[in-house]
């Protein structure tokens, strides 16, 4: 389902800014490098004059003064990277650093959107979720062990709480490696506070920083817009934003490399909640995209508020990991 033009239109100026302050910024540093290094603006006026007689030896088809000019051009680059190296620059310092160099931030690779453009979108249409901002503190580099206890072993996993937050640290990480090759799905449950939602954005971090697009919603934010887009007024599409911005939320739910859900269980439960959480699982399923559940509920629990034929999609297709452990939050605020 397509972006209104203002939304479009947006998200395009974006680019526009990066590229200008890309430029920008390119300028400022050629200034600076010009009078740490005069040599370097000789350099660069002899490429660019070299360039021009390239191409004017190319239209009168003067073969051997061409290469005879290449071959003097590429001296002069080797020369230029020489000094910017024995000055402490790197060799690209004077190339524009672009925030997406798969795109040059122009959000298209030939004709196709990139995937940072995809996110663009993604983030524009979940301006209220904050795992962006999370992801910079909840990590796998900050992720601990040191709040697992290794005193005792839970009776369900044979496993201390450390020993087993190991090995559900490594899954996570599997995940994330093969994502591209197993679509898998994950289903995190456990007590309050143990860790769920953080390792969740864990692995949210990992695949916004390769490109990937994900949604995180928790249980309550993803039923409120399928019970809006349900219940909207369809016969306003056309002119109703946000209907139009709803309609748009749902299409990405179902399409996004990653679906998220957090606290599942946590949503007052009905038949329409039941329904819909069906249609979301089973179409990513088909789709072969990737979503990870976290909750509190046991797997009686899940039965019973849901139903069978819910859990039976989610058992068969879903990657059970059990955080056990004492509720983290308290434990930070007792030490």
């Amino acid at each position: 389902m397509p972006l209104k033009n203002y939304q479009y239109n947006s998200i395009l100026r974006e680019y526009d800014a990066r590229r200008l302050k890309s430029h920008y910024e390119l300028e400022q540093r050629q200034t600076a490098l010009y009078s740490a290094i005069p040599e370097l603006d000789e350099i660069d006026r002899e490429i660019a004059s070299g360039s021009v007689r390239s191409a004017k030896l190319s239209l009168m088809g003067d073969t051997v003064a061409l290469e005879g000019l290449k071959a003097r051009n590429e001296a002069l680059s080797a020369r230029k990277t020489e000094l910017m190296l024995a000055h402490g620059y790197p060799a690209d310092y004077l190339k524009p650093q672009y925030l997406c160099p798969d795109c040059e931030d122009t959000g298209f690779i030939g004709t196709a959107k990139c995937h940072c453009f995809r996110q663009a979108v993604v983030d524009m249409l979940y301006a209220q979720s904050n795992v962006r901002h999370a992801i910079d503190r909840e990590n796998f580099s900050t992720f601990s062990l040191d709040y697992y206890s290794k005193d005792y072993v839970d009776e369900t996993t044979h496993l201390t709480p450390y020993d087993n937050m190991q090995r559900v640290l490594a899954t996570a990480k599997e995940f994330v490696r093969d994502f591209d090759s197993r679509h898998d799905n994950l289903l995190i449950y456990g007590n309050t506070g143990v860790g769920k939602t953080f390792l969740s954005n864990c692995i949210a971090g990992e695949l916004l920083s390769t490109g990937h697009t994900v949604i995180y919603l928790t249980a309550f934010q993803l039923f409120d817009i399928l019970e809006r887009y349900k219940f909207g007024h369809a016969d306003n599409y056309g002119d109703d934003r946000a209907y139009t911005e709803t309609a748009n939320q749902f299409s990405h739910i179902l399409d996004c490399d990653l679906l998220i859900i957090d606290d599942l269980g946590t949503e007052l439960n009905n038949t329409f909640i039941t329904s819909q959480l069906y249609l979301c699982i089973n179409e990513r399923l088909l789709g072969q995209r990737s979503t990870i559940i976290s909750t509190n509920l046991s797997f009686d629990q899940l039965k019973s508020n849901y139903s069978e034929r819910i859990f039976s999609r989610i058992a068969s297709n879903y990657t059970f990991l059990k955080i056990i452990g004492e509720d983290i939050r308290i434990q930070k605020k007792l030490s």
